[in-house]
């Protein structure tokens, strides 16, 4: 499967950093295929930092491994888990149907993810909702190999952290 030049989405009410992740794949995003980790720099995009996550993508079976975690997630997850795998770091998401299925669509489908709700991978004392988006990279420009993840953490009266 061929990944093409992805449709506009509409951002609006995105949080603006998750809006900026957004665009800022777009704008690396080659006609044909997709952008790989080559293209991805983050010096364009430092205010995103804190906030966002490397995932290594393996298909078959499908897994991901974290593999670069900014200081918010550290943070809101508890533990410096860079290096491992997802299911390992967080074992209860075996237990959760569907739990890696948007992973897996944006990995597959080759098309960003965008999510907000209640927390599903960790849980913060001070945040109950998050917002994040998933943007597949791939270093071969066919089959994505890497999802940058990027999450805001919402406080219970709507600010955020």
């Amino acid at each position: 499967m061929k990944a093409v030049r992805p449709p506009a989405l509409d951002t609006t009410h995105w949080h603006p950093r998750v809006a900026l992740l957004y665009r800022y794949w777009l704008s690396i995003h080659p006609a044909e295929g997709l952008p790989g980790r080559q293209h991805f720099d983050p010096v364009d995009v430092p205010e995103l930092l804190p906030g966002i996550w490397l995932l290594d993508v393996q298909h078959t079976p499908f897994r991901l491994r974290y593999r670069l975690v900014g200081t918010a997630i550290v943070e809101a997850v508890g533990r410096e888990v860079t290096g491992q795998w997802l299911d390992d770091a967080h074992p209860h998401l075996r237990s959760v149907p569907g739990f890696f299925d948007r992973y897996q669509r944006a990995a597959v489908q080759k098309q960003p993810e965008w999510r907000r709700g209640k927390p599903r991978i960790w849980a913060h004392r001070d945040f109950g909702e998050i917002e994040n988006l998933l943007v597949p990279l791939a270093a071969d420009g066919v089959t994505a190999d890497i999802l940058v993840a990027y999450t805001v953490l919402y406080r219970p009266d709507g600010t955020t952290g």
